[in-house]
């Protein structure tokens, strides 16, 4: 139970937290912006480049009038940028002509969440749990077995490890699905063979991002584990006569948590980037496969909204992570 004085620095410390959330997103915004209007190239002309005829010096000015592009670049531009983007207008594709960049991204953003939203739930409770086991049992079989494996996984090139299931699971054993959401046949049938073919496109991509995450998960929490049974207080709750499953879930398993939440709360924040490499690799239409179609059509609107909305999930996965250690650890919240 916290005193008066106690709960009112918590909420001066939460609060801190919040207002350093809000002012780093105004950073990433100001960034975002400042670094695509550093790049070579005019974005009128760009606007202009499909044209099927000669674009005169008069076209591209009234084009710069119409975008707001003739005015200073701050205070007005930038202005005009944060406030347009707080109403969640991020300006219209090049390459998409006529889209809006915001409805491109919330288009794609539900394959990428189903892809790495699901491989990060997978590699997290497999990889925590095999990690925390390993770090507990250190030296045994599963700690040499768990480590060596986690290590070569969280070495290996994303991209690579999803052409090998491609190539294994794919093209030589047939098995399985190897690029594509569905199947283009799956419309006309029912409702249960449509899901059973989106599982199935799902079973390769999922696998791919999963198996490198869980060699992270495996990694640092097996190391978080190690630190803390080599404590004080392990060895005096061992005195007081705790069983090994009492000393791990009331004291080694909290405290063990700790970084693991940090890394858990940042991968997290970039589950809506996406696995770009395995995305490509899988033709998969979520974010990561717009970043490379954006960046090939040099479709610089697209790639700003996309580079601010992974900055904000990456603040927004930091606030969550602050927060989160003020639960877990007494020390923080005095």
């Amino acid at each position: 139970m916290l005193t008066n004085g106690q709960g009112r620095r918590a909420n001066q410390r939460i609060e801190r937290i919040l207002l350093r959330a809000v002012i780093t997103l105004l950073m990433v915004a100001i960034l975002n912006f400042i670094l695509f209007r550093i790049v070579p190239g005019d974005p009128a002309s760009m606007l202009l480049a499909g044209a099927r005829t000669a674009v005169t010096a008069e076209q591209i000015e009234a084009q710069r009038q119409r975008w707001g592009l003739d005015r200073p670049l701050i205070p007005d531009q930038v202005l005009n940028y944060l406030s347009t983007t707080l109403r969640g207008d991020l300006g219209y594709s090049f390459k998409f002509r006529g889209r809006r960049v915001a409805d491109l991204i919330m288009e794609r953003l539900p394959a990428t969440i189903a892809l790495v939203g699901l491989a990060q739930l997978i590699a997290i409770v497999s990889g925590v749990i095999l990690g925390i086991y390993a770090g507990w049992r250190r030296g045994g079989v599963v700690d040499h077995v768990a480590t060596g494996t986690s290590l070569a996984l969280y070495s290996t090139p994303p991209f690579w490890l999803a052409m090998l299931l491609v190539v294994i699971f794919s093209t030589a054993l047939g098995w399985l699905p190897g690029y594509g959401q569905y199947s283009p046949t799956v419309a006309s049938a029912g409702p249960l063979a449509w899901l059973v073919d989106r599982a199935r496109h799902l079973v390769l991509p999922v696998s791919a991002v999963a198996l490198g995450l869980i060699g992270q998960y495996v990694l640092v929490a097996r190391a978080a584990m190690s630190d803390v049974v080599t404590e004080d207080y392990m060895v005096t709750a061992r005195a007081k006569g705790l069983t090994g499953g009492q000393m791990l879930m009331r004291h080694a398993f909290r405290n063990a948590m700790l970084p693991v939440v940090t890394l858990v709360t940042l991968n997290l924040g970039y589950v809506v980037a996406g696995a770009i490499t395995v995305e490509s690799v899988f033709a998969w239409p979520g974010i990561g496969r717009l970043t490379v179609e954006a960046l090939n059509a040099r479709d610089y609107p697209v790639l700003q909204g996309i580079f601010l909305l992974l900055g904000a999930s990456v603040v927004v996965a930091n606030l969550a992570a602050d927060l989160a250690y003020n639960i877990l650890d007494p020390r923080v919240r005095q």
